[in-house]
């Protein structure tokens, strides 16, 4: 079986021509030490990236960077404050030699494709919206023209909740994915540069620009980002939070992987430059599932927990997509028949107790599940008691799950790069709207760490009790089991996100 190269957040094929997409990645440049250029050691294999984990500190010891030197690596970048140090080789013993050295704590690779990514290619085609269908769009006064195709917003009721504040623009959110289009009118007005980086080597670009996806890359996070904070501007569509800044944190390679160095550069640009929630529509590459006994996926694991909990010790809100697969990720376990996705994949039966969908189920990040135009867990989300925290509008296909008119569409609009806009879906989708919602608790809150954020968040939230029987797409066949009350399960966790409670309480 050869190795999909398409990659995001599960992006599952939907009936009726649905294109479902999901996430991507993060971004750096925080207190990093400059790179160690000292020539690696002959090798015989291809150059890889590998994160090796020291004790915390202010510097790299001198006793590990020749380890790593003899070894046959050269240090890219170091986090000093979490100790994780992006490392190249091309020695393939390199990480089971590192390993070995007094100090290191965990190493492994981070990637079974060598460097630099071999081509690009798409993943995932949104469904665009014509001239003639923009042009067509009937908005009541004081919606922007795009809005009463936005089934969304009134189903976590950011219409109302727009009526009281729009959000403030002291809020910062950061979608650490596969680029944003800052140029785009719908989200050039709220668009955060300072804060914006490129990530995808695992340190932090800021070169001008550096943040958007080439027109051969996904729209994925343009998308994302609009769903967010597209400004209500009498253009396009409208945000969640359309009165916050927004910043985009490029973590997706050409090829669109999110890599766990990528990842941890996102993290910790979001935390050294003060954002206060990240969307995280992604799963880290090239393991859908890290088995935490195996030393290269500990070492991932290891690594990009330590960026994330930094985060949120900084203040930042982790958001993440729970995935596209139907998988229940409170079973005993699971079959992944995906990883490594970038090399060759096998059927592995894992426990998602011990093998971890990363950020997705680590500690302190909020996990999202999606749901349809009726409120219903959608088809293809993941879903498990004790993982899933919250749910929101993610899409689903009109078969399953149609709108109210003048809606036509169960999917997600949202803007495009190229001043485009068009509709996705995934539990991709259903993120950037809880990412929304805690943006407008923190306006309403600034002073509020993300501890309590996270708690309002939740306390705030509709609860929707399990769909009992889930026969989704009516064949007389449960679809999925639900657990739980109806006050937290493992269809909606907390319960589907309130934009008006966020703004009223």
């Amino acid at each position: 079986m050869t190795a999909p190269k398409q990659r995001y957040r599960r992006a599952l094929a939907i009936p009726v021509g649905m294109a479902l997409a999901t996430a991507l990645a993060f971004l750096p440049d925080v207190t990093a030490s400059a790179a160690d250029n000292a020539p690696a050691a002959t090798a015989d294999g291809p150059a890889l990236s590998y994160v090796v984990n020291v004790a915390p500190g202010h510097g790299v010891s001198a006793h590990v960077r020749k380890a790593i030197a003899r070894a046959g690596g050269s240090v890219v970048v170091s986090y000093d404050r979490i100790g994780v140090i992006v490392v190249h080789s091309a020695d393939p013993d390199f990480a089971k030699e590192i390993r070995e050295v007094h100090g290191v704590d965990s190493a492994g690779a981070t990637r079974h494709a060598p460097l630099p990514a071999q081509s690009t290619t798409d993943v995932g085609t949104p469904k665009v919206l014509t001239a003639e269908e923009v042009a067509d769009a009937q908005a009541a006064d004081g919606q922007d023209p795009l809005e009463p195709l936005q089934w969304d917003l009134p189903a976590i009721k950011a219409d109302k909740a727009h009526e009281k504040t729009l959000g403030s623009p002291d809020v910062t959110v950061a979608v650490i994915d596969t680029g944003v289009d800052d140029t785009h009118p719908d989200i050039a007005p709220n668009f955060d540069r300072a804060a914006s980086a490129n990530c995808v080597s695992g340190k932090a670009d800021t070169t001008d620009g550096s943040w958007r996806p080439s027109a051969a890359e996904s729209p994925h996070g343009t998308h994302v980002a609009g769903e967010i904070a597209a400004a209500k501007n009498g253009v396009g569509v409208t945000g969640v939070a359309p009165g916050v800044k927004v910043a985009g944190i490029k973590v997706a390679n050409p090829d669109g992987y999110f890599y766990t160095e990528a990842v941890v550069c996102g993290f910790m640009w979001a935390a050294e430059h003060h954002v206060d929630v990240t969307n995280n529509s992604y799963y880290t590459d090239p393991w859908y599932f890290n088995c935490k006994n195996d030393p290269d996926q500990r070492a991932l694991v290891d690594a990009v927990t330590r960026a994330s909990r930094y985060a949120e010790r900084k203040g930042t809100v982790n958001v993440a997509a729970a995935g596209n697969e139907s998988y229940d990720l409170a079973s005993d376990s699971i079959t992944d028949p995906v990883s490594p996705n970038d090399g060759t994949p096998s059927d592995r039966v894992i426990d998602p107790h011990q093998c971890y969908d990363i950020p997705t189920q680590l500690p302190g990040v909020v996990t999202v599940a999606s749901t349809g135009a009726k409120g219903l867990k959608s088809s293809f989300s993941n879903y498990g008691l004790g993982v899933i925290d919250i749910a929101a509008p993610g899409g689903d296909s009109t078969a399953y799950q149609k709108p109210e008119p003048p809606a036509t569409s169960g999917l997600i609009l949202g803007p495009l790069p190229g001043g485009k806009w068009g509709y996705m879906a995934g539990t991709s989708m259903a993120t950037p709207h809880v990412v929304g919602v805690a943006a407008l608790i923190k306006s309403t809150h600034p002073h509020a760490p993300a501890s309590l954020v996270k708690a309002l968040l939740y306390a705030e939230a509709n609860p929707t009790p399990c769909t009992d029987p889930y026969d989704i797409n009516g064949d007389g066949k449960v679809d999925a089991v639900c657990e739980g009350s109806k006050n937290r399960n493992g269809f909606y966790g907390w319960g589907t996100a309130d934009a008006l409670a966020a703004v009223t309480r």
